[in-house]
């Protein structure tokens, strides 16, 4: 019988429960161990679960000689600490966007990985999408031409959304819209384009010190100059939209809401693009377990993360 791995998951919020269950249903992965500081969330989820085991305390569950992947899935101001207790111990190590809470924090996560020869991962779904790598595709076909811009529209009713009420999230030293959002689509824009560079940004804050972002104006670039416009704004009166479009001179082409898939010319307005089904498995599970199992795998990195946070930090604090 071939060898299962055994996943412990630290932090049970909304997206680490989401990845639970994948890793539930996944026919090579077993969810042994569950860690939180709640009780009562742990208790839920351990009676849904077969033979799990519970913590309270983080370092127990990495100590755990059952676990092979340790997941991280805490608020990024604790990334660091689990990241490298389990780096320490050997784990190999799935992380929640964004890496770190701090550039100087990514790049001591990336190094420990790297050191401890682990296999290393963030949990960033768009590349293993249907709709991602159709984008990627047309792009790459010269579908709309000669690229001019590149945009990034964040628009929300409310932050933090309805499904995601939690102090940390809605407060401005580890959550908001910048820093949740922003990270999956600068990845998308460096597997596409290559290295970024920071230009400017221009921030809005409430007058409590305490809460995260309103609004979002900022421009980047890519290397051969042209520009990259990111547009973020909360708590207007409209639906969530979140738009990543590429504007060339033969036409333009936008991933709308993660999954919608949009084009336009001159000659025909806005249509929808179906699309097209990959039936080869690029889930991020799988890729993981391939990595584990020292085949080719296609996984973002700590490295990459690290890539990431220092366009993010950029942003944040203007430099």
């Amino acid at each position: 019988m071939e060898k299962l791995v055994n996943v412990g998951i630290v932090g049970l919020g909304a997206v680490g429960e989401r990845l639970l269950h994948q890793f539930v249903k996944h026919p090579k992965t077993i969810v042994a161990a569950i860690c939180d500081t709640n009780t009562s969330r742990l208790n839920e989820l351990q009676a849904k679960l077969d033979n799990v085991n519970i913590y309270t305390n983080y370092n127990e569950l990495i100590s755990d000689p059952s676990i092979n992947l340790v997941y991280v899935a805490v608020p990024p101001k604790f990334h660091h600490r689990v990241v490298m207790e389990a780096a320490k111990a050997g784990k190999h190590i799935l992380c929640e966007k964004p890496l770190a809470n701090s550039l100087a924090e990514a790049e001591e996560m990336a190094g420990a990985v790297e050191n401890a020869n682990i296999v290393n991962a963030i949990n960033f779904p768009l590349p293993y999408s249907n709709a991602v790598q159709t984008f990627k595709a047309k792009w790459e076909a010269g579908e709309i031409g000669k690229l001019k811009r590149v945009e990034l529209k964040m628009h929300f009713p409310q932050w933090p959304r309805a499904w995601q009420q939690n102090p940390w999230i809605a407060g401005r030293e580890q959550g908001g819209f910048i820093r949740e959002i922003t990270p999956h689509y600068i990845q998308v824009m460096e597997d596409l384009f290559g290295e970024i560079t920071y230009e400017q940004s221009f921030i809005d804050y409430p007058d409590n010190p305490e809460q995260c972002e309103t609004g979002v104006i900022a421009k980047l670039k890519l290397q051969d100059g042209i520009p990259v416009i990111i547009d973020g704004l909360s708590g207007i009166g409209r639906k969530e939209e979140i738009s990543f479009k590429l504007y060339g001179d033969k036409g333009t082409l936008a991933l709308k809401n993660w999954g919608q898939l949009e084009g336009e010319t001159n000659e025909q307005s806005a249509f929808p693009i179906e699309a097209i089904e990959n039936n080869e498995h690029q889930d991020l599970i799988s890729e993981i377990i391939k990595a584990m199992e020292n085949k080719q795998s296609r996984l973002v990195s700590f490295k990459d993360g690290y890539n990431v946070q220092k366009v993010l930090e950029q942003i944040l604090q203007h430099v």
